[in-house]
């Protein structure tokens, strides 16, 4: 599943809108330790976008301000759903719901995977903001570690809010690159997975609120790791977003970590061998 890693580009309109702020990008200093680059072969395994597949998550929302982080902290569950495909602008593309992707709640994303990698189409509840972004690319095939790309940097977009209050909406100038990182083990709930790809990203938001015109900056920092044949394993988010009317930045912090996985055919590849006999059976893993 790769629903939650685009949903959280996604949430770029979404998820922050509703904190005041919003987000959408990629990226991360790539490692620099090794410059011999390797290409990943069969990259589309580690993205299964069957219809009928299925990913359930733990997720946990910790939000504070900078220096106390833990004002709240809610648990939570996220089940996306490969669901069908649409046609949007002449294009092909899948359909995944996710029924509370970051504790946000019900939403549909857009995505279309193909030999040049996938784009993402948009999603509903959209915003302003994330209609005049779309489509944009979030992975390259073939893709290479490390590597990395710029998604969109794009200036003067209207941000589809008024932050600062004063009856007009804010404009915004906003900027995503996507980096691939290294292979490493990862463990969630639903086992121990070797080689999982990690990807970090970035975006970088600059508000220029009318009112003032004062300019205020958000940042969104993601790291997340993907498994060949299963899809998305875990997603560490971490948002700061700006206060228009104090020095007080706010920080989200949200993690979803893959519990079960169901695939609608045999293309999963798990890599714990008791798992993997299981998964024979059923295409299903469960802690």
């Amino acid at each position: 599943m790769y629903s939650s890693l685009f949903l959280s580009f996604r949430r770029t309109a979404y998820c922050v809108c509703t904190l005041s702020l919003v987000w959408l990008g990629v990226s991360s200093p790539i490692l620099a330790a090794d410059t011999s680059t390797v290409t990943i072969e069969n990259i589309h395994e580690f993205f299964p976008d069957q219809i009928g597949n299925e990913w359930v998550y733990r997720g946990r929302m910790i939000e504070g301000g900078m220096v106390q982080i833990a004002e709240k902290d809610a648990r939570f569950t996220n089940v996306s759903k490969v669901i069908g495909t649409e046609t949007q602008d002449g294009v092909g593309v899948t359909v995944f719901h996710d029924t509370n992707p970051g504790n946000q709640g019900p939403s549909d994303s857009y995505y279309r995977r193909d030999a040049a990698g996938i784009r993402y189409y948009g999603s509903k509840p959209g915003t302003t903001l994330e209609r005049q972004l779309v489509p944009y690319q979030i992975v390259r095939f073939p893709l290479d570690i490390p590597s990395s790309f710029e998604q969109f940097n794009r200036h003067g977009l209207a941000l589809g809010m008024d932050i600062d209050r004063d009856g007009e909406s804010d404009k915004v100038d906003i900027v995503a690159t996507s980096s691939a990182q290294t292979r490493e083990t990862v463990s969630v709930p639903s086992g121990v997975y070797p080689e999982a790809i990690r990807l970090e990203a970035k975006m970088t938001m600059h508000v220029h609120l009318s009112g003032s015109g004062k300019t205020i900056q958000g940042t969104d920092t993601m790291t997340v790791w993907f498994a060949r044949g299963v899809g998305l394993l875990k997603y560490i988010e971490r948002q700061t977003i700006p206060s228009s009317r104090s020095e007080n930045e706010r920080v989200i912090e949200v993690t979803e970590e893959l519990e079960k996985v169901t695939l609608a055919t045999d293309v999963a590849l798990y890599q714990n061998k008791p798992a993997q006999e299981s998964l024979l059976k059923t295409f299903s893993f469960k802690h």
